[in-house]
């Protein structure tokens, strides 16, 4: 380095002594067994794929979910939610006097509870709509758990799109004069 030449950055480290030797080549890989046996028996397969899970461990998650679910609609379906008094009051409804898009979703699971889908439908009908979308998803992810394979669900951007715009589209008529049928 010469005067005008800037001293670097970051000082390459220097080692404290000489460098350690190379590691040794490993053990030769055996050659693959001539009996036929499975590839994920041999140590050093580059993947080998788990051995399948029991079916009551496949089915613990949804099974799981599908009793939370259940004890949520059996408590609401107990506890009449038309009664004041029981539940918090939707704090926009409140402060605003505008219904949220879940306005509603209480007293529509305790109709749907009770078996009352006109009723339920008229309390909060996208909620009725997403009961009926959780129970196909929970026969989903309950036969897939049964057969073993993975629930994969990739919805396009386009009905991820299509489904924000008619939630927010019923959040906004539910609140005007002329869509007071989807008001609670």
């Amino acid at each position: 380095m010469d005067a005008t030449t800037p001293p670097p950055a970051h000082p390459e480290p220097r080692l404290a002594g000489p460098l350690p030797p190379a590691p040794a080549e490993g053990p030769a890989r055996p050659a693959p067994p001539a009996d036929g046996a499975h590839p994920a028996h041999d140590p050093y397969a580059l993947y080998a794929p788990p051995p399948p899970r029991p079916l009551h461990r496949r089915l613990l998650a949804p099974l799981a979910t599908l009793a939370g679910a259940a004890a949520a609609f059996a408590y609401v379906g107990a506890v009449d939610p038309n009664e004041p008094g029981h539940y918090p009051v939707c704090p926009l409804l409140r402060y605003t006097g505008l219904y949220c898009p879940g306005c509603g979703g209480l007293r529509s699971a305790h109709a749907f509870v009770h078996g009352d889908l006109p009723a339920a439908l008229g309390a909060n009908a996208m909620a009725v709509a997403g009961f009926a979308a959780f129970a196909v998803f929970m026969a989903y992810w309950l036969v897939s758990a049964v057969r073993g394979l993975p629930v994969r669900l990739n919805p396009r951007p386009l009905t991820l799109w299509l489904a924000g715009g008619v939630w927010a589209v019923f959040s906004v008529v539910r609140n005007l004069p002329f869509g007071s049928a989807l008001a609670p």
